[in-house]
């Protein structure tokens, strides 16, 4: 059974970093051979994409919100996947889940990835 566990969550002020990590296990095919991504959801809100790396890596889109300042990568033979957030903004506050299903080669909607982390608050306040 997949399994996804999330850490390095924190409180920060404006404009600073944090790093998140994305543990995973279980799966049948190759970790570098599937979809995986960042999502995130504030209360009352849908959830939405932060950032996703294709399979294989050969592309990695990231929303509007946080181009140029959040960064996503995978270390395969750890079977992690990293997102990397600096310039943090006071609107970048949510719970932040990482995805991922080996059915997926790319795309980041939420209703494509059917295996999820159970969350991690992320809070930007002075």
């Amino acid at each position: 059974q997949v399994q996804l566990v999330e850490s390095g969550g924190g409180l920060v002020q404006p404009g600073g970093s944090l790093r998140l990590s994305c543990a995973a296990s279980g799966f049948t095919l190759d970790y570098y051979a599937i979809a995986i991504g960042w999502f995130r959801q504030a209360p009352g809100k849908e959830r939405e994409g932060v950032s996703c790396l294709s399979a294989s890596d050969t592309s990695a889109y990231y929303a509007d919100s946080v181009k140029g300042r959040f960064t996503i990568s995978r270390d395969n033979a750890k079977n992690t996947v990293y997102l990397q957030m600096n310039s943090l903004k006071p609107e970048d506050t949510d719970v932040y889940y990482c995805a991922t299903d080996e059915d997926v080669l790319y795309g980041c909607y939420p209703k494509l990835y059917h295996y999820w982390g159970q969350g991690i608050q992320v809070t930007v306040s002075s």
